[in-house]
């Protein structure tokens, strides 16, 4: 029977990122040697994984880039996302270190949203996880009110809290509107309110909510993002979110210069529990770099059947 009859097998590995053990953070299924399939194969493949995110890599076509990653939600492309680049370098890097090749400093990733600059992690000489560095400056876009937030979150608006900023939409890459609460408690009973989220994100050029409450630490702060529209009732940890989040945070503060870390939970409320790492860079009063880290470990690995061609 010959391949085309029997069709193809491309080889996949899942890792959690955001997390030091198997079965918290953020699940991530990254599938290599990809340059054969069509858009429409990868959106049914990343539908099949049901992850937040599946991503494909494919050999670049921009200089200085290592490889092109291309990242599908169950529903549709996006041209950057936090988990799915700290998975897919951890991957990446140790697929390299597997065939003896050497991990390009920096890493580089071919996107959607522009070129992805990544630094591999290590723990006792071992690959551990990924830094990466925003590919967009910081955009503040619309805000909404506090009743229109609490609507989204099935909240009453006196959970909102809005001294330090009203809900609005951020990114530094992919767009969000970012929600500060005024408990923890607040942040522990939201929840997605579907029709809210259609008639009210659309016009600010979004789909997902980040709602956000500060801990008692000093830059430690506790998130919960939903964007039911797009697929994901509740995502366990979402980087691009937690960077447009701490760029804005770091905007909003009073020093000229600074360079600022930043701890972001989230997931807790799920059973995945994720730790985000933020670093922010503040120079003559505007943020000059957004970066966020974390781990991946691995889960699975396996052979994807693909159908013959028709």
């Amino acid at each position: 029977m010959s391949s085309t009859q029997s069709g193809r097998q491309l080889r996949y590995v899942t890792v959690d990122v955001f997390t030091q053990r198997v079965f918290g953070g953020n699940p991530l299924a990254v599938v290599f040697d990809a340059a054969a399939l069509r858009t429409t194969q990868m959106q049914a493949i990343a539908a099949e994984f049901n992850y937040s995110e599946t991503t494909f890599v494919l050999p670049a076509t921009a200089p200085g880039c290592a490889v092109q990653v291309r990242i599908f939600t169950p529903r549709a492309e996006l041209p950057f996302a936090g988990h799915p680049n700290v998975g897919t370098a951890v991957c990446f890097a140790r697929e390299c270190e597997r065939q003896n090749l050497v991990i390009p400093e920096p890493l580089v990733f071919e996107e959607l949203a522009g070129p992805i600059r990544i630094t591999v992690l290590r723990d006792a000489g071992r690959i551990s996880g990924a830094e990466i560095s925003a590919p967009s400056p910081l955009s503040i876009g619309a805000s909404i009110g506090a009743k229109d937030a609490a609507q989204c979150l099935e909240l009453a608006a006196s959970d909102i809290a809005a001294q330090i900023h009203a809900p609005c939409v951020v990114s530094v890459g992919l767009p969000f509107l970012v929600v500060e609460l005024a408990s923890r408690s607040a942040l522990a009973r939201a929840a997605p309110n579907l029709e809210a989220h259609q008639r009210l994100l659309p016009a600010v050029g979004t789909d997902g909510v980040f709602a956000y409450t500060r801990g008692a630490g000093e830059g430690e702060l506790h998130a919960r993002m939903f964007a039911p529209v797009g697929g994901i009732r509740e995502d366990p940890a979402t980087g691009s979110a937690s960077a447009a989040l701490i760029g804005l945070l770091a905007s909003l503060r009073t020093a000229h210069t600074e360079e600022r870390s930043w701890r972001i939970e989230q997931g807790v409320e799920m059973g995945r529990p994720s730790l985000i790492c933020g670093r922010t860079e503040k120079r003559s009063g505007n943020v000059a770099g957004v970066h966020i880290s974390g781990g991946a470990v691995p889960v699975m690995q396996g052979q994807l059947q693909l159908p013959p061609e028709t």
